[in-house]
């Protein structure tokens, strides 16, 4: 209960907490009283992430066949993120995430996702420009094994980039 409220938005995790095999990537802070109700093994806080070589590994083993990925933004790191409700330093950075998701559209089966916690700021467009580009890079993850047409990939993998070496050529991104 959150102010009073079982159905706040600040109850949400716990609620799916119950139903749901709820895994948590990237957690860098919570209210003390959070700390009696998540499962540590299925809770990976970042600080600790930073000297685990294989949470990706192990946060994808514990997952279901099926999965629905809800992304907070409050998770990304303040400097690629500013524009959520909690910016909190030390998140996750672009690669890192793109790199985990990749994954698990890979070995899993991705039912559905969200993007949750953009808190546009008319000063910097530039986070809810990053807010989009993970929407689509989700979307193509998604898509990507299905057999999409080649013509909407932009991971630079075409034939003519391998002759040039100012393109990126680092399979994903």
């Amino acid at each position: 209960e959150y102010e009073g409220s079982a159905f706040n938005h600040a109850c949400a995790v716990y609620q799916a907490s119950q139903t749901t095999n709820l895994i948590q990537v990237g957690i860098r802070s919570m209210d003390h009283t959070e700390t009696t109700l998540i499962d540590p093994e299925k809770t990976y806080f970042a600080h600790q992430m930073i000297a685990d070589d294989y949470w990706m590994e192990n946060a994808i083993e514990q997952m279901t066949d099926n999965v629905f990925i809800t992304f907070d933004l409050d998770a990304l790191d303040p400097s690629i993120m500013p524009s959520t409700g909690t910016p909190e330093p030390g998140g996750l950075f672009w690669y890192e995430v793109l790199d985990f998701l990749s994954r698990v559209f890979s070995e899993k089966n991705v039912v559905g996702f969200d993007i949750v916690e953009l808190c546009p700021n008319p000063a910097n467009k530039a986070p809810d420009f990053l807010a989009a580009k993970l929407y689509y890079k989700m979307l193509s993850y998604k898509f990507r094994e299905a057999g999409a047409d080649k013509s909407f990939d932009n991971d630079y993998r075409d034939d003519d980039s391998k002759n040039n070496p100012f393109k990126f050529n680092d399979d994903e991104y």
